[in-house]
C-alpha cells in the first residue's frame, strides 16, 4: 500500500494584481513543511505539480527545505480552477478589490455561488473546461499514482483540485467538495493511502509542520 500527500500551496498573493505568486509567508510556510517532512524522514518515490507559478515556488521551498532533488512530473491537470471566471458568470461587473471582512465575504458569497453554478453544469465560465473535463484532471493524476507507484508519492497543487479529489474519493456532493475547497490551508496536507485499484483518505487539511505556538501566526487559507 502506498501513500499519496497531497500539499495545497503556500500562501499566495490575494487581491494583487498577480495572484500567481507566493508571499513572503508562503515561501516560509513551504520551506517550513520541506523541514518537517525531512524531520520524519519521509522520502517521496515520485513528485507531481501542477504547472501554475505558486506551485513550482511551493515545491522549491519543500525542497529547499527537505533537501530533496527531484524532477517533479508537470501535470497541467493539477491547476487551480480561474475563481475570477467563476465569479463573472453570476456578476460580470468588476469586483473591487476586496479590503473589509465584509467585502472578503462577499467575494466568497459570489464565488461558492458560481462555482455551485459550474459543478452542476448551468453556467461555462469563459477560458474553462467544463467541470466534469475539470475533475477528470485531477483524477487522471490520481490513476496515475496508483498505476505507477507503490510508496510515498507527493503531488503539490491548489485548493480547488484538492477538494475535488477528496470529494471524488468519498463521493461527495458537489455542494460538499466547495466547503471543503474553502476549509483548505495553506500548505495543508491531505492524505491518501492507495492500493492499485483505489485511493482512501487517511487525513484532511493536516498542518503538522506548524503544530506549535512559535507558527501559529503562520496559518492562512488565501
Amino acid at each position: 500500500m502506498g501513500n499519496l500527500y497531497l500539499v495545497r500551496h503556500g500562501q499566495a498573493s490575494f487581491g494583487a494584481a498577480d495572484y500567481d505568486n507566493l508571499s513572503e509567508l508562503g515561501h516560509r510556510q513551504s520551506m517550513r513543511l520541506g523541514e518537517y517532512f525531512a524531520y520524519k524522514g519521509l522520502q517521496f518515490d515520485a513528485v507531481l505539480t501542477g504547472t501554475l507559478k505558486r506551485h513550482a515556488q511551493t515545491w522549491a521551498g519543500i525542497a529547499q527545505g527537505a533537501k530533496l532533488l527531484h524532477q517533479p512530473l508537470l501535470w497541467p491537470g493539477l491547476n487551480e480552477y480561474e475563481s475570477e471566471a467563476v465569479i463573472q458568470t453570476i456578476h460580470p461587473e468588476p469586483l473591487t478589490k476586496p479590503e473589509t471582512p465584509e467585502m472578503y465575504r462577499h467575494h466568497f458569497r459570489l464565488l461558492r455561488d458560481g462555482l455551485t453554478q459550474w459543478m452542476n453544469g448551468v453556467v461555462s465560465p469563459k477560458g474553462m473546461p467544463s467541470y466534469n473535463d475539470f475533475k477528470h484532471g485531477i483524477v487522471s493524476a490520481l490513476d496515475h499514482v496508483r498505476q505507477q507507484h507503490s510508496g510515498n508519492v507527493l503531488i503539490v497543487s491548489s485548493g480547488g483540485p484538492i477538494s475535488t479529489a477528496v470529494g471524488h474519493v468519498l463521493g461527495t456532493t458537489p455542494e460538499t467538495t466547495i466547503e471543503l475547497n474553502f476549509r483548505i490551508r495553506n500548505s495543508a496536507i491531505t492524505e491518501f493511502a492507495f492500493t492499485p485499484k483505489r485511493h482512501m483518505l487517511s487525513t484532511f487539511n493536516g498542518l503538522p509542520h506548524l503544530d506549535s505556538p512559535e507558527y501559529a501566526d503562520w496559518i492562512s487559507y488565501s
